[in-house]
Protein backbone atom coordinates (compact mmCIF):
# COMPACT_ATOMS: atom_id res chain seq x y z
CA UNK A 1 0.00 0.00 0.00
CA UNK A 2 1.20 3.60 -0.74
CA UNK A 3 1.14 6.64 1.53
CA UNK A 4 -1.54 9.33 1.66
CA UNK A 5 -1.16 12.70 2.61
CA UNK A 6 -4.08 14.76 4.52
CA UNK A 7 -5.08 18.17 5.65
CA UNK A 8 -7.59 18.45 7.58
CA UNK A 9 -9.24 21.43 9.39
CA UNK A 10 -9.93 22.10 13.16
CA UNK A 11 -12.35 24.49 13.59
CA UNK A 12 -11.96 26.32 17.77
CA UNK A 13 -15.08 27.50 19.54
CA UNK A 14 -14.15 30.96 19.64
CA UNK A 15 -11.22 33.48 19.02
CA UNK A 16 -10.10 33.06 22.69
CA UNK A 17 -8.85 29.59 22.19
CA UNK A 18 -5.87 28.37 23.21
CA UNK A 19 -4.41 27.10 19.63
CA UNK A 20 -1.48 25.59 20.98
CA UNK A 21 -3.50 23.72 23.18
CA UNK A 22 -5.76 22.48 20.15
CA UNK A 23 -2.35 21.67 18.29
CA UNK A 24 -0.31 19.36 20.56
CA UNK A 25 -3.72 17.72 21.48
CA UNK A 26 -4.28 17.24 17.89
CA UNK A 27 -0.75 15.94 17.25
CA UNK A 28 -1.22 13.38 20.34
CA UNK A 29 -3.85 12.01 18.30
CA UNK A 30 -2.50 11.72 15.02
CA UNK A 31 0.29 9.99 16.99
CA UNK A 32 -1.83 7.08 18.21
CA UNK A 33 -3.77 6.81 14.73
CA UNK A 34 -0.04 6.09 12.94
CA UNK A 35 -0.14 9.26 11.69
CA UNK A 36 3.44 10.73 10.59
CA UNK A 37 5.08 14.09 9.97
CA UNK A 38 2.41 16.07 11.82
CA UNK A 39 2.45 20.13 11.15
CA UNK A 40 -0.05 22.79 11.50
CA UNK A 41 -0.97 26.52 9.94
CA UNK A 42 -3.20 29.20 11.32
CA UNK A 43 -5.96 29.96 8.76
CA UNK A 44 -7.47 32.95 9.69
CA UNK A 45 -11.61 32.71 9.09
CA UNK A 46 -13.44 35.59 10.21
CA UNK A 47 -13.55 38.91 13.11
CA UNK A 48 -9.98 36.66 14.76
CA UNK A 49 -11.28 33.70 14.45
CA UNK A 50 -8.56 31.22 12.96
CA UNK A 51 -8.96 27.06 11.92
CA UNK A 52 -5.91 25.39 12.75
CA UNK A 53 -5.14 22.92 9.52
CA UNK A 54 -3.41 20.23 10.20
CA UNK A 55 -1.05 18.10 8.07
CA UNK A 56 -0.28 14.62 8.28
CA UNK A 57 0.64 11.57 6.31
CA UNK A 58 -0.64 7.97 6.83
CA UNK A 59 -0.23 4.63 5.70
CA UNK A 60 -3.20 3.97 3.43
CA UNK A 61 -4.08 0.29 5.04
CA UNK A 62 -4.65 2.29 8.08
CA UNK A 63 -8.20 3.51 9.17
CA UNK A 64 -9.14 7.42 9.11
CA UNK A 65 -11.86 7.81 10.86
CA UNK A 66 -10.27 6.65 14.47
CA UNK A 67 -8.36 9.99 13.72
CA UNK A 68 -11.42 12.17 13.02
CA UNK A 69 -13.24 11.09 15.91
CA UNK A 70 -10.05 11.49 18.21
CA UNK A 71 -9.85 15.36 16.73
CA UNK A 72 -13.91 15.68 17.28
CA UNK A 73 -13.10 14.83 20.85
CA UNK A 74 -10.65 17.74 21.38
CA UNK A 75 -11.65 20.17 23.81
CA UNK A 76 -12.49 23.87 22.78
CA UNK A 77 -13.29 22.32 18.97
CA UNK A 78 -16.33 22.50 17.31
CA UNK A 79 -15.84 21.03 13.83
CA UNK A 80 -13.35 18.88 12.04
CA UNK A 81 -13.39 18.38 8.09
CA UNK A 82 -11.23 16.51 5.76
CA UNK A 83 -9.99 19.54 3.44
CA UNK A 84 -7.91 17.43 1.58
CA UNK A 85 -6.63 13.22 1.11
CA UNK A 86 -4.65 12.35 -1.99
CA UNK A 87 -1.89 9.57 -2.39
CA UNK A 88 1.57 10.48 -2.17
CA UNK A 89 4.15 10.01 -5.09
CA UNK A 90 7.44 9.41 -5.43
Amino acid sequence: MGTALLKIKLMPTSPEVNLEKIKENAKKVVEEGKGKNCRFEEEPIAFGLKAVMVFFDIDESQELEPIEQGLEKIENVSSVQVVDMRRAFG
